[in-house]
């Protein structure tokens, strides 16, 4: 498989000579200046490239987008799309004139991935990104006090959400909701408590047949140009994998995924196959939802979680947690086999070690949650094992 690595651009503390240093050279990158709906243009696009490019014997590359953002109001679903749709559209053609043609965007409403901790410490000093239920609750039923929010809340987990508001102090709950924006990447707006209140009041009432068909409507209308251009759409499952104040979620589960596959029948219509976010749920195997779709899997994010009986989990090392990650690699593998003896001239599967903990050195380097250095080159390194193992075993080409 294609050994990538995620690099937030020129400010992040992780350099092109750190990421070379790991061995990984895709370089999985977006330009986060541009605020969500506008154009990237050739010249930025190719200004980053020539960024990424600068230092030969580095031997980098750009190979996925990550992520093409998805304007707000195109999940909401309202107004006059059609000049956002046509933006992403000239994105999509833009990339590919300078020669990227993978491209991971995700349909999250309002917010990315959620964590209520960004450093939970484990044995040694080493920290971890974890979800506490608990404290998700204490935001949503007595920070924000969200009109039913408390529907479904187990009364343990209310009491024990109860118990942290009634406790923490004025910076804990800051802390908290500073952890929780902490995956919004890009052009975006960090929100105080009146202004989240206000933005998921701005959807209204809305199941997740409107959010459904909201993403639909999007897919029809993007798909077919990246399509015309060779652009794989892959979108990032949700993470985690459940509504989130008082918001549907649709790209949660095997039976989501099928669903969106469904909506416009595409190779360029792919899954970015996420193991950790779609590890959150309980209910999914990824061994079997990676066989199940393999052939429109075009990007992979490998990490682990282990998830707690109250909805609680936390990332796990990438070989530890509740998803055996061996098996789902030797699915990617064999499904790079099947399309190299197809005769296509991208069977590699480009791949990142997602979410790596902080461990030795990587403590106060400041970089971004979960993106550490040597956390995350360990997780490689691990992956790179199982790969190599797999591949003499089975006889499956790397």
């Amino acid at each position: 498989m294609e050994e990538t690595w995620r690099w937030f651009g020129p400010d992040d503390r992780v350099t092109l000579p750190h990421i070379r240093q790991t061995g990984a050279r895709g370089i999985v990158n977006a330009l986060h200046q541009i605020p969500y709906g506008v154009v990237w243009s050739e010249e930025e696009i190719r200004a980053r490239q020539a960024i990424i490019t600068a230092d030969p014997s580095l031997g980098l590359y750009w190979r996925v987008v990550e992520s093409l953002p998805v304007h707000e109001a195109i999940r909401r679903g309202k107004g006059d799309l059609e000049p956002l749709f046509e933006n992403y559209r000239i994105s999509l053609r833009n990339l590919a004139a300078c020669g990227i043609r993978t491209v991971c965007y995700n349909f999250m409403p309002v917010l990315d991935w959620t964590r209520t901790e960004l450093a939970h410490p484990l044995p040694g000093g080493a920290t971890s990104l974890r979800f506490n239920y608990h404290e998700y609750v204490a935001l949503d039923v007595f920070m924000l006090q969200r009109k039913g929010a408390e529907a479904g809340v187990p009364e343990a987990v209310l009491a024990r959400a109860k118990a942290w508001h009634d406790a923490a102090s004025e910076g804990d709950k800051a802390k908290l909701l500073a952890n929780v924006m902490a995956g919004l990447p890009g052009a975006y707006d960090r929100y105080d408590i009146p202004g989240l209140r206000a933005v998921l009041e701005s959807y209204g009432e809305t199941p997740p047949e409107a959010l459904r068909e909201n993403l639909a409507r999007f897919l029809r209308a993007v798909i077919p140009a990246a399509e015309e251009v060779g652009v794989r759409m892959c979108i990032h499952p949700d993470d985690p994998p459940r509504p989130l104040f008082g918001l549907p979620r649709v790209v949660s589960t095997e039976e989501d995924i099928a669903a969106l596959f469904a909506m416009v029948e595409s190779p360029s219509n792919g899954l970015t196959l996420c193991t950790g976010s779609l590890g959150a749920g309980p209910a999914n195997d990824l061994p079997r939802i990676a066989r199940r779709f393999a052939d429109r899997i075009w990007f992979a994010h490998l990490r682990n979680v282990a998830k707690e009986p109250d909805g609680s989990f936390m990332e796990a090392e990438h070989l530890g947690g509740d998803t055996d990650m061996v098996a789902v690699v030797q699915v990617l593998l064999e499904e790079q086999q099947r399309r190299r003896q197809a005769g296509s001239d991208e069977w590699r599967i480009p791949f990142r070690p997602d979410h790596g903990h902080e461990i030795a050195y990587d403590e106060g380097k400041g970089t971004f949650p979960g993106y550490p250095l040597i956390g995350r080159l360990r997780g490689l390194a691990e992956l790179r094992g199982v790969m190599t193992a797999l591949a003499q075993v089975k006889g499956l080409p790397l």
